[in-house]
């Protein structure tokens, strides 16, 4: 490993050492994780319905960490005229009050599946942008973040990845366990100085039954005679000592209305479905 290290990189420009120096100081601490296929595409569709995210330490899963979404977050502007699939994300403190949010694609799709000279030189994962984050007590509208470098963080995917940090709070709509590396694996990581923590994997949860009272019905005992549907929306919901704090909570699309009673139609309904 610390031979391919010292080696000159010809996949990097002049000017991205200390761009890299920073992504691998993350990388070295970062906890791990993946997103199945479904998860991917709830963070996706839940991110479109959030308007503000908070980016600071307390807010996110892992001070550092990496997250690898099944399927992708698509398309990102990765420089003029030139753009590229997103398919994970680092995340890290940055500069000032900044936290620095890698997008980075495969090996396979930087190569375009094309054999390179050395390959040893192609990391697993390429960065092919980055993002940074305003670091505040208060949220940030997602509509108005500022721009890095004469581009502006794409608001897909930040708010993806807030959504993600938001659903993984949520034990009763996401699954998450815990791969453990190989044993062989475990021994070469230490021996490298890094963790060996294992990979959280992120995937819903096949059943999911909401509560049968809505907490933003009120008391006034009302007695209704129709069902009808309640799309998927965030809820500032709240939580801790004297239910003082708030946090963003999904709740996912689901039915109310008493059992049997008919289904209030509409022109439209949207079904979101794994």
């Amino acid at each position: 490993m610390e031979e391919i290290a010292s080696q000159p990189n010809p996949y990097t420009l002049p000017g991205d050492e200390n761009i890299t120096g920073l992504l691998a100081t993350h990388l070295r601490v970062a906890d791990l994780y993946w997103a199945s296929e479904d998860m991917t595409a709830l963070a996706v569709h839940a991110g479109e319905q959030l308007a503000a995210a908070r980016w600071a330490t307390g807010d996110r899963p892992s001070p550092c960490g990496l997250i690898v979404f099944e399927g992708g977050l698509g398309l990102v502007e990765a420089g003029p005229n030139l753009h590229g699939p997103a398919t994970a994300l680092a995340w890290g403190p940055g500069p000032g009050e900044t936290l620095v949010v890698w997008h980075l694609m495969t090996a396979e799709q930087f190569t375009g599946g094309v054999p390179v000279p050395n390959p040893a030189a192609v990391p697993p994962l390429i960065a092919i942008r980055e993002a940074r984050l305003p670091v505040t007590a208060e949220p940030v509208l997602l509509d108005a973040l500022p721009a890095h470098e004469g581009m502006a963080p794409s608001r897909t995917i930040v708010a993806a990845l807030a959504a993600a940090w938001h659903l993984m709070e949520q034990p009763q709509l996401i699954e998450r366990t815990v791969q453990e590396p190989h044993r062989a694996d475990g021994r070469s990581l230490r021996r490298a100085g890094l963790p060996a923590d294992g990979v959280s994997l992120l995937a819903l949860r096949r059943q999911y039954t909401p509560q049968d009272r809505d907490p933003d019905a009120g008391t006034d005992q009302r007695t209704y005679r129709n069902r009808w549907i309640v799309s998927g929306h965030w809820r500032n919901q709240a939580y801790g000592p004297e239910r003082s704090l708030r946090r963003q909570t999904w709740v996912p699309a689901h039915m109310k209305g008493p059992d049997g009673a008919p289904l209030l139609s509409t022109e439209k309904v949207n079904v979101w479905r794994r």
